[in-house]
């Protein structure tokens, strides 16, 4: 067992110290995670790698009656929560009152900037959606790969299947959602 998942399993029997060590236990993860996901960003970002954990953190730590079965149940926990924050984000940055529909302007090159970032961000998610409700486990490989930034091998071992199947199941939910976002 490794340690966050004892920091869990501490959390959960209630002892008053292990909620305290959780944070420092997975912080660097977490922002690597929520780094590499912002690194494939398109556009200018309002929201920092630093941000995305901090929100996802207290997301996750708002229920003191929260218990996470183990580490890739945590880590899954997280990615959903980065995810939900990212589309927030995207959808927020979308309406007519934040400016939605005008160009933006990045100062620093003097260049509009692409608003396609959140419409395709916004459009993964709807087509995630459709397809969490049709194949619940290969949805969840796709928020740990996309919106967690882990690697396949990371996201395998997360959701305790082997490397192959992984794989498989990645090669069909891209073309899955590729079809469907392709359709819009």
């Amino acid at each position: 067992m490794n340690e966050v998942t004892q920091i869990l399993k501490a959390i959960e029997r209630g002892e008053p110290k292990a909620a305290t060590e959780l944070l420092p236990a997975v912080y660097e993860e977490l922002r690597k995670l929520a780094a590499g996901k912002m690194a494939h960003e398109l556009g200018p970002q309002t929201l920092q790698p630093t941000a995305l954990v901090h929100e996802a953190w207290l997301r996750l730590t708002v229920n003191d009656r929260q218990a996470w079965d183990n580490r890739a149940h945590f880590f899954g926990a997280a990615a959903e929560a980065m995810r939900r924050i990212l589309i927030e984000n995207a959808r927020r940055k979308k309406a007519v009152r934040h400016g939605a529909g005008q160009a933006r302007l990045d100062i620093e090159a003097i260049d509009i900037a692409a608003p396609a970032a959140d419409d395709r961000l916004l459009d993964i998610n709807d087509a995630l959606q459709k397809f969490a409700a049709q194949d619940p486990a290969k949805a969840e490989l796709v928020k740990l790969r996309y919106f967690a930034g882990l690697s396949l091998e990371e996201a395998a071992a997360a959701l305790n299947i082997s490397e192959a199947t992984a794989k498989r199941w990645w090669a069909y939910a891209r073309a899955w959602l590729y079809s469907e976002i392709k359709a819009r």
